[in-house]
C-alpha cells in the first residue's frame, strides 16, 4: 500500500509541479533555462578542452615509451 501512495502522491506532485511552471512562474522558469545555457556550454567545452589535452600527452607519453622499449631490446 505505500508503494501505489507513494506513487500516487510523485504524480500529483508533478502535475503540480508542471502546472505551476506552465501557468504561474513561466518567465522565470524561461529566464533560468536560458541563463544557465551559457554556464554549461562554457564548463562542457573546458572538460572537452581538458580531456583532448590530456588524451594528446598520454598518446605522446606512450609513443616515448614505445621507442624507449625498441631501443632496450636492440
Amino acid at each position: 500500500m505505500g508503494k501505489f501512495l507513494a506513487i500516487f502522491g510523485g504524480l500529483i506532485a508533478m502535475v503540480g509541479g508542471v502546472l505551476l511552471v506552465a501557468l504561474k512562474w513561466w518567465p522565470y522558469f524561461k529566464a533560468l533555462v536560458l541563463g544557465a545555457i551559457p554556464p554549461i556550454l562554457f564548463f562542457g567545452g573546458l572538460i572537452a578542452l581538458i580531456a583532448g589535452i590530456s588524451s594528446i600527452k598520454d598518446a605522446a607519453r606512450t609513443k616515448k615509451l614505445e621507442e624507449e622499449a625498441k631501443d632496450t631490446k636492440a
